[in-house]
Parts: C-alpha cells; structure tokens; sequence
C-alpha cells in the first residue's frame, strides 16, 4: 500500500475491485447523510471508483472535482505532481460507501472529521512527502499543529475501528463482498431494518391509500374506528369513520370478529366512495357485512357517516375465520375474501362450505359496483366463472380456502410491469400447515381436502374431480400457525427488494420473504430478521418489532410496511406501525421524491412521536419475541418478535436478543415438585418476569403455548401475590437457554395449587422453543380497582 510519487497512473481506489458475494461478518455502509449508499444514476466522471455503487450523486461528484480543481490552484506545482493522486483519494471518499465510518459520522450528533480516517503505514508514506497537503485540505488547526511530528499526525488520523480505514476498508474482504445487496446472516436469514410510523394503536388490521395524490393513509383498528394520517405521519384528532357501535368485536385476545377490511373506489377521488367489511350480531347471531360509505363534501378527512349502504352481508355460523380482506383489482372490480365459517375442519355440510359453490363462504368474491346509485347496490362482472351454473353463486370467483387473511395484487416491475395484477393471499391453515396461494379465476385452493400441500379430509383429497390448484409455497406449524398476507415490494426506495414477496406470521412473529425464479417460477423461500450488530445504526430506524403481526400495507408511492402489537386485543393501545427498510441499498437522493397535493384539514394534529428505539445487539439476530395469533388456524395468541402481533394466539415478548441476563427473583434451596420462581432482567421490580418450574429434580422452562391469565393467577398466588395483572408470552422476560423446556400447553382454571396441577402435554413434552418461554406480571394491588 505504498503511496504514489506522482500524480500518473489511477489513484489506488480506482484499481481495487469490488467483489459482491456472501459477507460472513456484518458491515455497515452508510453516507455523510447518515442513509445507506446507492447506484448512482449515471456514471461519476471525477470519483468514478464509486460510479457503481457509493455515496455521490453526479452533482456531489461534480462539486469535488471542483474543490479537487481549486487545490490545485492553490498548491505548488512541484508538490502537486506528487501529491495529485492523494489528494483524489481523500477527496474520493467523501463518495465511498462507508464513507459516514471513515469520517466518523455514524452518530448525527459526534462532530464529522475533516479528513477521512486513514491507515497508519498509508499515513506514514503520505506524511513523507504530502503531508502540506494537510493545510489546504482540512482548516483543523490541531492537525496542523502536529504537522512536524509524524506519529502524533498519524495517530490523529487513524480509526479506533482499523477494519475502516482507508486504504484498508477497499481490500477488507468483509466489508466488500456483499457490497449493495441485501445481507443474509449465516443462516440465509435476510436482514433488514424498520421505522416506525405509527403507535398507540389498538389491534390495527388495516393501512390503506386513497390513491388521490395526498399520500395521507388510512389506519383501521378492530373496534371499528379508522384514522386520517397525513404525509407528515401527524394524525387527525377526529376519527375518519367511527363505527365502533355497529362493530361487532371483545376485548379478548385473539377474538376474530370486528372492523376486519377497507378499501378505497379505484376512483374515489371523484366519487368518494370506499367499502368496509366488518362482523356485526344480535344475540347469538352474527354475519359480516361490505358496505358502501362516501367521504363528507364538507371535510375530505372524514366519512359521511350516514352515507352508509349495505352492500351485501353473510351469516357466519361461528365466530372465528370470518375473513376480512377487500380489494379492487385493476378491472374495477371488488374481491370479497370470506372464511369458511369457522370451527375445525369445516364442517358445514357434505363437503365444507369452502367446497360448495352455492355458498359464499370459504371463497373469494368479485362483484360490480361501479355505477350503482341507481338499480341494485352490486352486478355481477360477466366474466366471473360460474356465471351460468345454477348450483353456483355467480360471485364467487375461486374456492376452497379456509381463511385467507391479507391479500395483495402486485403493482408489477416497475420498469417493465412484469408481473403485474398478481392476486397474492396467505391461507391460514388447521392443525399442519399456513400456505401462501396466487389466486387467479375459477380455481379451487383445496380446502377441506388439503391442507397445504396435504391431504387433510383423505376421502375428498382423492376426489379426482377437485382439480385443485397446490399452494406456492407451505410451511409446518413449528415454523408459525396463522400466516399472515403480505405484499410484493414495488417500491422506489429501496431497489434490492424490487419483486420479493414479503409476509409473516401471526403466531410466531416470523417475517418471511418468497422471491420466484423467472426462469423455473419456482419461488425461493428466506426468513427475514432483524439487522444484527450495527446494521441498523442508523438514525430513526430500528431493530425489533412487537411479534403479533396483524397485517401488511403499501403506501401510495408504493413502499412497504406492516402492523404488529404487543398485546393482541381489540382494546390494547399496543399496535405499531413500521415501514420495511434495507439498510444495504437506497435509491439515489432525489429519485423517489413525492409531492403530496394539499389537505384541507379541519381537525386538530397530533404530531407523531416514535416511542421505539434501536436495540443494541451482538452479531446475533434479534429474534421477535413470540405473538398471539389471530384465531384464523383454531388456537389460541401471543406476543412481539423483537416484537410481532395478531388477534389470536399468543401474546409474545416484548423484544428479542441483546437482552441482559435475568436472576431468579426468589430462592428456594430445596424446593418441592411444582415449585415456581421468576426470573427477569436486572432493573426489573419483584414480581415479573420468566416463570421457571421445579420437577423431578431441576428447574425449567414454560412454553407459552395456551398460557393465559388463569395460568398466572396460579404462579402469583403461589408466589404470595393476590393479582395476576397479565400472562406474558414470547420470552418477554429473556429466554431460558441453559435450562430445559418442561411445561407445555399448560391449561389452568386459576384455582390449582401449582401448574403441576394444570393440565399440561406431560413434563418435558413439548412442541416449542426458547423464544416462547412463559412469564407473569403479578402484583399485591388489584390492577382495575
């Protein structure tokens, strides 16, 4: 690493090469603007060492060949005949990739080097000859002062981090292997990062767009309320729509029932039209029900609440699967997902509702209703397939699904529209298998007769008639129990995750990703996680999300996002909404610019304070801590992933890895069979934390799995407390990897004397993880007093 005598020849960033492969240790690229670097949209002239990719627009690139012009001007000619070629480096680097490490600038608030970090043997060789160069380049009167002592100077220069000094950083293999894609951990685990966006949200099932040009969005929440946001993510004191008196809904967790879908008119900008679907009942009977709302001609933020219009409604014979999503496709039409009804297996008849034609649950509905202010309130698009069959109901469009929860057209490639009008669903499956489908017209997804890509009713599954179409892809329920739809990216922001269909997972918390292979349409499946170690230092964004994750969203530019909570109750003030970001490549600045058409806004502002941080980790991945989840499979929540959420099953932790390890909070020398104890991080108070049980001997682990508030009620009056104030899931208090898992699916009625006592899968019988360790939050106040 010599450095040059003279100016000829390429300076030595022009001749390393970047190689782009697997990176086995995390790096962190990121610019002067603490974002990620980008492709810049054409060629550099003056740094064209980083025309592939970096930290340079053409008009940075041009304003230091500029100051590269006036140094010049200013140095001798004699000196700069020799010191040319460094002075290019150093100037270059502003347009490096890692340039925010080599100037010190990955913390917004630490004051930015004048003068990249530069290697201690590329310093000493500089210094011998160049070292005036240093007066012209930087105004550090510091740096000047130790112009005369070499290793006081090049001690000033130097990194504490030396794997990022230049000229280092351009051979370190770590750093440059995987340059601009999307980095896999060791597991193949894609690792991304979030923003926050919204919070303080209760069970938000829905974020959608008016296509209008306002770039506002439109937050749904189970109880039956939606709120206005604007551009600025402040949102609008008054609600939107506010049909919390119709909506039929609980506070428990996992209920299905409620505000379950909205969409705006293809054209609502002109007629102001958008449709809800939501469950209603009297007694004990109950439907859902798709109606018709216009926005109010005095205030575009809000709903002409009696502009309401039954569109169709349909019993529902059970309260759970009760479907939710609605779209409009890009033939103008509105696509109705139904469940089958609910209940296991689908019972309903010879064959299921899902396989019955004349029934419209268990399907996916197209319906006409453009142009319906006169004449019935929905027509039937002429070319939907059962049209003509007198044992069908003309508005189904395909069958055999059992629960399809968040579907999603494709907005297609950008560029070349591929794949455009795509119908992705997430089917959420029995007791086996969650499934991912591509809905297209008249087909039959199998439902009851399969179950993923197996046969679940075996009878029916060998029917030879069912002609039904196999899912996408398939995963086992060890890997989550109630899939949650998501979208295919066809954002402007971040071009790596261009045609990756990204979706999770209710109960689990699982972020995942499919991405088709052209050539074979093959789909090819990553989990997605949490960016390990630095890879999401930047600012405003973070690492872990609440596990319970309820749904996917695009905004009107396109970009993705998804909605999760901590505590999956139509009444919990714990939903969030975070934006996906890959912190390893942006679009380059100026490129996805939006210009929002102005609001009139007649309601108070509540500006939009993030309440989640960056979690500092170890290269590990942080990991949600595990969710409830909705009950669309037949079960039972849980909690976050670094935090994830749904309505159904599991209430998780509140956020995965990093976290200090815990201390039981009592201690009993010789404890007894069923014996309990808490451990919880250090700074918690007494009376949280994991629930750790001794039998035959040795302490262990609970699973989560069923654990509730009568389970906790058990462990706290054991404990001395008078109050459980709630059961926590997902390893919110740390995981118990030393010990083993004893306890699973414990079921208590909150009066036994320990959870020995419960039922319970048998000791040491278990179906679970770490990353789903049970805990409590007790107290000797009664919480509701």
């Amino acid at each position: 690493m010599a450095g040059r005598r003279a100016g000829a020849g390429a300076p030595l960033a022009l001749r390393v090469l970047l190689v782009l492969r697997a990176l086995p240790a995390a790096a962190h690229p990121q610019c002067l603007d603490f974002r990620p670097p980008f492709r810049p949209p054409q060629p550099l002239r003056f740094c064209a060492q980083y025309s592939a990719f970096g930290c340079c627009a053409p008009e940075q690139d041009a304003a230091l060949a500029h100051r590269f012009g006036a140094l010049a001007a200013r140095v001798d000619a004699p000196v700069w005949a020799a010191c040319a070629g460094y002075a290019l480096d150093l100037l270059c680097q502003e347009c490096s990739p890692y340039a925010a490490h080599l100037y010190d600038a990955e913390d917004p608030s630490t004051p930015l080097r004048t003068v990249p970090g530069l290697c201690e043997d590329y310093c000493l060789d500089m210094w011998q000859t160049c070292r005036g160069l240093f007066r012209h380049l930087s105004p550090d009167r510091e740096l000047w002062a130790l112009e005369e002592n070499r290793a006081k100077f090049c001690r000033y220069l130097s990194l504490d981090d030396t794997d990022y000094c230049f000229p280092r950083l351009l051979v370190n293999e770590n750093l440059n292997l995987n340059l601009g894609r999307v980095v896999a951990d060791a597991k193949g685990c894609l690792q991304l990062c979030l923003e926050e966006v919204a919070n303080g949200l209760r069970n938000p099932v829905a974020m959608v767009h008016a296509r209008d040009g306002t770039h506002r969005f439109f937050v749904a929440e189970q109880v039956g309320l939606v709120w206005a946001y604007l551009a600025d993510r402040s949102r609008l004191e008054k609600p939107f729509l506010n049909i919390s008196r119709a909506v039929l809904t609980s506070p428990w967790e996992g209920d299905e029932r409620g505000f379950l879908g909205i969409a705006f008119h293809p054209d609502s900008p002109r007629n102001r039209k958008l449709y809800v679907y939501y469950s209603v009942g009297v007694g004990f009977h109950e439907w859902i029900r798709i109606s018709e709302f216009r926005v109010s001609e005095d205030d575009e933020n809000a709903v002409d609440h009696g502009s309401e219009r039954i569109i169709l409604e349909i019993e529902e014979p059970a309260a759970n699967h009760n479907g939710g999503q609605l779209l409009f496709g890009d033939d103008g039409y509105l696509y109705i997902f139904t469940g089958d009804g609910g209940m296991a297996g689908d019972p309903f008849g010879k064959f299921g509702n899902a396989q019955n034609k004349s029934a419209l649950l268990g399907k996916v509905l197209r319906i006409d209703v453009n142009r319906n202010e006169r004449g019935p309130l929905y027509r039937i698009p002429p070319d939907n397939p059962f049209v003509g069959d007198p044992a069908a109901r003309p508005e189904v469009y395909a069958l055999g699904v059992r629960n399809m929860w968040r579907c999603s057209f494709d907005r297609g490639d950008p560029a070349t529209g591929a794949g455009r009008g795509r119908l992705f669903c997430g089917d959420v499956g029995q007791n086996k298998f969650e499934e991912v489908d591509l809905v297209e017209r008249g087909r039959n997804y199998g439902w009851r007769a399969r179950e993923g890509f197996e046969c679940y009713d075996r009878k029916l599954c060998a029917n030879a008639s069912l002609d039904d179409v196999l899912p996408i892809f398939a995963y086992p329920h060890k890997m989550g129990k109630s899939v949650t739809g998501g979208y295919v990216y066809r954002g402007c922001e971040y071009p790596n995750l261009n045609g990756l269909y990204i979706f999770g997972d209710f109960m689990s918390g699982r972020l995942m990703s499919l991405r088709e292979n052209p050539g074979t349409g093959q789909w090819r499946y990553s989990e997605i996680c949490m960016g390990r170690g630095q890879t999401c230092a930047f600012p405003g964004l973070i690492n872990n999300y609440y596990p319970h994750i309820i749904s996917f969203a695009e905004d009107e530019a396109g970009e993705l996002y998804f909605m999760s909570t901590g505590v999956p109750s139509a009444t919990a003030a714990r939903g969030v909404i975070y934006k996906v970001i890959d912190p390893s490549r942006r679009a380059p600045p100026g490129k996805c610019q939006i210009h929002p058409t102005q609001v009139k806004v007649r309601s108070r502002l509540i500006r939009f304070v993030p309440r989640e941080k960056f979690i500092r980790t170890p290269e590990s991945t942080p990991r949600p801590t595990k969710a409830p989840r909705r009950t669309r499979p037949t079960a039972a929540p849980r909690t976050p992933t670094p935090r994830p959420v749904r309505p159904t099953r599991r209430p998780g932790g509140r956020r995965g890895g990093g976290r200090r390890r815990g201390r039981p909070s009592t201690a009993d020398p010789t404890p007894s069979n069923g014996a309990v104890r808490l451990v919880r991080p250090a700074g918690l108070s007494s009376g949280r934390g994991r629930v750790e049980v001794f039998v035959g001997g040795r302490w262990g682990t609970v699973c989560d799995d069923a654990w509730d508030t009568k389970a906790a009620e058990v462990v706290c009056h054991q404990l001395g407390f008078a109050h459980a104030v709630r059961a926590a899931k997902r390893a919110e208090f740390g995981e118990g990897r030393t010990l083993p898992i004893l306890l699973d699916d414990v079921r208590c009625a909150g009066s036994e004397r320990n959870l020995l006592e419960c039922a319970h899968a048998g000791v040491g019988t278990h179906n679970c993880g770490h990353q789903e360790d049970a805990g409590v939050v007790c107290s000797h106040e009664d919480p509701y007093s």
